[in-house]
């Protein structure tokens, strides 16, 4: 009573949800060991917006980048970019690669760009004010 008869169906979900995870587990690099690089975000131009962006290798050409926003407000859907730039002060206006807006303070984007070319020291994540995109309102400088 205390058991349960497993039939062929759920034997078969069970087998394709360990294929699923195992293929998931094969597409992390060897040498990540999937803590990521977490930077600080600060404000611009007294947003009042800070936060940081994680970095997670994702094979060896392309980088999980993730925002996260601490003070957005509800609602809010900001753009956000990768910017070429020693750092946030001197930067490329036109990004070099373009990432999900942040909504609600969070953004997600697979970039096809290596981990170490973006922690050169030679680019930026920068969200934008949903108002005004030419105004910066967060910025933080990618570097190891």
């Amino acid at each position: 009573m205390f058991g349960r008869i497993v039939g062929p169906g759920a034997a078969a979900f069970a087998l394709v949800l360990s294929i699923g995870a195992a293929r998931a587990l094969a597409q992390i690099a060897p040498d990540d060991t999937g803590a990521g690089t977490r930077l600080g975000l600060a404000q611009e131009n007294n947003s009042g917006q800070t936060g940081f962006v994680t970095l997670f290798r994702r094979g060896p050409s392309s980088t999980l980048v993730v925002i996260h926003l601490d003070s957005e407000l509800p609602g809010r859907v900001e753009a956000a970019h990768i910017h070429r730039g020693s750092d946030c002060d001197t930067l490329d206006p036109l990004p070099a690669y373009p990432l999900a807006p942040a909504i609600n303070g969070v953004s997600k984007t697979l970039v096809k760009a290596p981990l170490d070319k973006l922690l050169s020291g030679n680019y930026n994540v920068n969200v934008h004010s949903s108002a005004d995109p030419k105004i910066y309102v967060s910025c933080g400088h990618l570097y190891q």
